[in-house]
């Protein structure tokens, strides 16, 4: 699940980016995007994890 988790935050990251370069800062290049969703990606799929057991539990219940 990581792997999806953390590319799916470096795509927000990198739309993020792009919002608040609109808004008069520094763009976030894709580079950098997916360097920061490496780190950021753990808790992410945690989440995410977490989310998905909770559905499952539910479905059987």
């Amino acid at each position: 699940m990581y792997p999806a988790t953390a590319l799916t935050v470096a795509i927000n990251l990198f739309l993020a980016g792009l919002i608040v370069h609109a808004l008069g800062f520094g763009a976030v290049t894709p580079v950098a995007a997916l360097i920061w969703c490496v780190p950021l990606g753990v808790p992410a799929s945690w989440l995410a994890g977490r989310w998905v057991r909770r559905l499952m539990d539910e479905a059987e219940g």
